[in-house]
C-alpha cells in the first residue's frame, strides 16, 4: 500500500480530532461475521414494528450496495454525556419528575456529527487528487454502525448490545463515512471485555434482554416510546416508571462507564431543563410549547401526541396526587386530543384513582 495512504489516514485522524470527534478508526466494510445474528434477531421478531430494520437487511450487511464501490468505512466517535450517573439515577428515583434519555437533552445530534462528517468528508476530497465516491452517515440509513466501528477497533459490541470502548464507556454517538479510498484498516476490537459481568441484563426495567447480546425491542422503553406508533402494552406501562422518552438504565448499571468523560460539545448540554422537570409541568405544555421547546431537538420526532402519551404513563406511575388527576381529567376534555393519547391519559387517571383510593383506606 502506498505511503501517501497512510499518511493519508493519519491525517484524517487528526482532522477528525480537530473536528470534535473523541476517536477516529478505519475498518473494511465485510460484516459476514455480523449476517447470522442479525438474520436470528430479525427471525425472532425482535425489531417490532422496525419493519426497515428488514426491508434493508442487505444494505446493512453489504455497505457496498449502500454506497456503491466503498472499500472502507471511517468510523467517529463523539461524546455526549452532560452530567454524571449519580444525578441520572437520583432523579429515576424521583417519580414525579421526568426521565428523558441523556442523548436527548440538548441539540438533535444528527445534525451536529452529519455537519462535522460532512466537512471531513469534504477536506479529505479537496486533500486528494481523485474524484472520490464517498457519503456520510449518522443512524439515519441502513447502516450496521456499531459493527464497523467495532471493526474500527473504537471497542466492544457489548451485553446490553451497545458499543462499548474500555477508556470511555458507552455515552458516545457513531458516525461513518463510506469512502473507496483504499486507507490501511486499524486492528479490529479482538476482546469483548464484558467477561461474566452480566450487571446491564437484570438492570432492564421491561426485561428486555433474552440473554447476551439479545435485545427484544419490542419490551425496551427506547422502542416503546419513541418507535412505537400504536398503544404501549398496558403490562409493561407500570414498568416503565418516569421514563418517558428513551431509557438509560443499561447503561448506567455498566460498569466500564465510570471510564466516560463529559461531553466537550455546549450543543449536548440540557435545554429548557429537561434533565430536571416534573412530569406534570412538561405535560402542560400546550402543542405550541412543545413544538417551540423540541425545536431542534430528537424529542420533536415523535410528535406531540405521543409525547403526551409517553407523560401519561409517567404520571399513572407517579405518587398519588390530587393535582396530576386534576390534570389529567383538564386534558381530556381538550378536543384535539388524539384516541391514542387519551387512552393513555385514561389510563393514568384511573391509576392514580386506585392509588388515591388505597391511600385513603390505609390511613383510616
Amino acid at each position: 500500500m502506498p505511503d501517501t495512504y497512510q499518511q493519508l489516514a493519519l491525517q484524517i485522524k487528526e482532522w477528525g480530532l480537530a473536528a470534535g470527534f473523541q476517536q477516529v478508526g478505519i475498518s473494511d466494510v465485510d460484516l459476514g461475521a455480523y449476517k447470522t445474528h442479525y438474520a436470528n434477531w430479525l427471525a425472532a421478531n425482535y425489531h417490532g414494528q422496525m419493519a426497515y430494520m428488514q426491508r434493508h437487511a442487505e444494505k446493512r450487511l453489504n455497505p457496498a450496495e449502500l454506497q456503491p464501490g466503498c472499500l472502507r468505512s471511517i468510523s467517529l466517535r463523539m461524546d455526549y454525556r452532560s452530567e454524571d450517573s449519580t444525578q441520572m439515577l437520583q432523579l429515576l428515583q424521583q417519580p414525579d419528575k421526568a426521565y428523558i434519555s441523556r442523548y436527548a437533552l440538548g441539540r438533535d445530534y444528527h445534525k451536529l456529527v452529519r455537519k462535522r462528517l460532512a466537512q471531513l468528508a469534504e477536506k479529505i476530497q479537496r486533500h486528494v487528487e481523485q474524484t472520490l465516491n464517498q457519503r456520510a452517515f449518522v443512524d439515519s440509513a441502513p447502516v450496521l454502525e456499531r459493527a464497523l466501528a467495532e471493526k474500527a477497533g473504537l471497542g466492544w459490541i457489548g451485553k446490553n448490545t451497545m458499543l462499548i470502548n474500555s477508556k470511555a464507556g458507552s455515552w458516545f454517538f457513531l458516525g461513518e463515512i463510506l469512502t473507496d479510498l483504499p486507507l490501511p484498516v486499524d486492528p479490529p476490537q479482538q476482546m469483548q471485555h464484558c467477561g461474566s459481568c452480566s450487571a446491564c441484563l437484570p438492570a432492564c426495567p421491561t426485561n428486555a434482554f433474552v440473554g447476551p447480546n439479545q435485545l427484544d425491542a419490542r419490551r425496551c422503553i427506547s422502542y416503546l416510546t419513541i418507535e412505537l406508533q400504536e398503544s404501549i402494552p398496558e403490562e409493561l406501562r407500570p414498568l416503565m416508571g418516569n421514563r418517558v422518552f428513551g431509557c438509560d438504565d443499561c447503561q448506567l448499571a455498566c460498569p466500564w462507564n465510570k471510564f466516560s468523560q463529559p461531553a466537550q460539545e455546549p450543543d449536548f448540554s440540557p435545554r429548557h431543563q429537561l434533565n430536571n422537570s416534573e412530569l406534570l409541568a412538561l405535560f402542560n405544555w400546550s402543542e405550541e410549547e412543545y413544538l417551540r421547546n423540541t425545536e431542534g431537538s430528537p424529542i420533536r420526532r415523535i410528535g406531540y401526541q405521543r409525547w403526551l402519551r409517553n407523560l401519561a404513563v409517567g404520571l399513572g406511575n407517579a405518587p398519588a396526587s390530587s393535582a396530576i388527576q386534576q390534570c389529567l381529567q383538564q386534558r381530556l376534555q381538550d378536543n384535539t386530543l388524539s384516541e391514542l393519547a387519551r387512552e393513555h391519559i385514561l389510563w393514568a387517571l384511573q391509576r392514580q384513582q386506585q392509588k388515591a383510593g388505597y391511600t385513603e383506606t390505609k390511613n383510616k
